[in-house]
């Protein structure tokens, strides 16, 4: 059994960037060279998450939709008064996301759906450069 950790970094756009990072996971599993196992996919930030869905434009306006009801981006939370930098809405998406998953691999393939890809969910109100770390386990 190994366990190899890597990093990929992602440049976003701020609150509502959802990005595919799923062929850059699938890279990284080919340069491992393992073909059976897990790899967890985890943010660094406590302003984004990690999910999963099929990354097309319709949904992708359906999941900016589905954040922005869950939790506003034009009210006033007690974080921001804490902090005065307007973001507690960034980090109640991130939290109710989720910063990680995991995700099997069989003959050093992922094991997605058809059309399911790994996808970074930008939620702060700014640009970032975001580390992602994933960490394979397998054989």
């Amino acid at each position: 059994m190994k366990i190899i950790t890597k990093e990929i970094s992602v440049d976003t756009k701020g609150a509502g960037d959802l990005i595919d990072i799923t062929s850059q996971i699938e890279n990284l599993l080919s340069q491992a060279k393992l073909t059976e196992g897990n790899v967890t996919v985890f943010i660094v930030g406590s302003t984004a998450g990690i999910t999963s869905f099929e990354y097309e434009s319709g949904l992708i306006k359906d999941m900016r939709d589905i954040y922005e009801k869950l939790a506003p981006s034009n009210k006033d939370y007690a974080h921001d008064e804490t902090w005065g930098d307007a973001n507690g809405f960034s980090h109640i998406r991130a939290a109710l996301q989720g910063p990680s998953m995991t995700i099997p691999f069989c003959d050093g393939k992922l094991t997605l759906g058809t059309w399911q890809q790994i996808v970074l969910a930008e939620f702060d109100n700014r640009s970032r450069t975001r580390k992602v770390v994933l960490q394979f386990i397998g054989e």
